[in-house]
């Protein structure tokens, strides 16, 4: 199946967009080639609100939010996952509302780190962020209107989460899947098994909105999720013909199935290749000296 993105997106800066009944989003002025136009807040609810990833530290931002929720109790502010781009701002709006922070827990790589190596993604993660309540899998935090059930989908991060509306057959599924672009999975934060399994589990599930932590809508999750999965498969025999055909480091096949590609991306592509590699390997189709690395030399197994 062949994956279609979507990039028609208005990002509609400093104001609050209906985009569900009773659920406004509010994107952040933080574009880049990893965050698109920038990154989603969602409030949900009438009277008594919650707020889901407020987003990167941004005055502007806040502002906003704050400008949307209309002086009304805010009883829950959930975070998805741990980068800079979601997380950074619950501190400050749980000082203005007073709600506590939701979330999987604090950042942690998917894997400890091994001798020699250093974590690329350092920079964009919040290593300051302790939510409040630790969410486990399947639990129900039941609002004013409202119920959300977290869904653990580790895998673009090891804390992510995504949160389901219930009820409604509404999804936020922050980074784990997007319409305009896939989720980078980059060891060690995060981890290509972790991923795909994540994806089966929200296949199996019967949503008919996801709402993003970039861009717009997906408004046909079942489909695209299959052909999400397929692109990663493909992605993934890419690799294997690369490394049958003679690759030998992650440069080459980068420079190979990731020719078209913005070369601002290619540190990402790089940590994307490592990611499938480390499946791979632990899979015996691949074969490397030692734990794979991002800079070492692999060969058919």
């Amino acid at each position: 199946m062949a994956l279609e993105f979507d990039t028609s997106f208005d990002p509609a800066y400093g104001q609050a967009v209906t985009v569900a009944p009773d659920v406004l989003r509010i994107t952040a002025r933080n574009p880049s080639p990893f965050t698109f136009h920038g990154t989603n807040s969602y409030i949900v609810g009438r009277d008594a609100l919650a707020v889901i990833d407020p987003g990167p530290e941004d005055d502007a931002q806040l502002e906003t939010l704050l400008a949307a929720i209309r002086g009304r109790p805010v009883s829950h502010i959930f975070v998805s996952h741990t980068h800079r781009d979601h997380s950074p701002l619950a501190a400050r709006l749980k000082e203005r509302t007073g709600a506590p922070l939701l979330a999987e827990g604090p950042h942690r790589p998917a894997r400890a780190l091994r001798i020699g190596e250093v974590n690329p993604l350092d920079a964009s993660a919040d290593l300051g962020f302790i939510p409040d309540v630790a969410l486990a899998d399947n639990d129900l935090t039941q609002g004013d209107g409202w119920a959300i059930r977290t869904v653990l989908t580790p895998g673009h991060t090891a804390n992510h989460a995504v949160f389901a509306l219930e009820g409604t057959g509404t999804l936020f599924s922050a980074d784990h899947v997007m319409a305009w672009s896939t989720s980078i999975v980059a060891p060690p934060d995060g981890a290509m098994a972790d991923y795909m399994s994540s994806l089966d589990k929200l296949l199996a599930r019967d949503d008919r909105l996801l709402l993003p932590g970039h861009g717009g809508p997906v408004t046909r999750p079942g489909s695209f999720m299959r052909g999400l999965k397929t692109h990663r498969k493909m992605r993934e025999r890419a690799i294997l013909e690369r490394v049958r055909a003679g690759d030998r480091t992650i440069k080459e096949m980068v420079a190979a199935i990731y020719r078209d590609t913005d070369p601002r991306l290619h540190g990402a592509a790089a940590l994307s290749v490592l990611a499938h590699l480390e499946d791979l390997v632990a899979r015996g189709l691949v074969a490397t000296e030692g734990e794979p690395a991002i800079d070492g030399i692999f060969t058919p197994a």
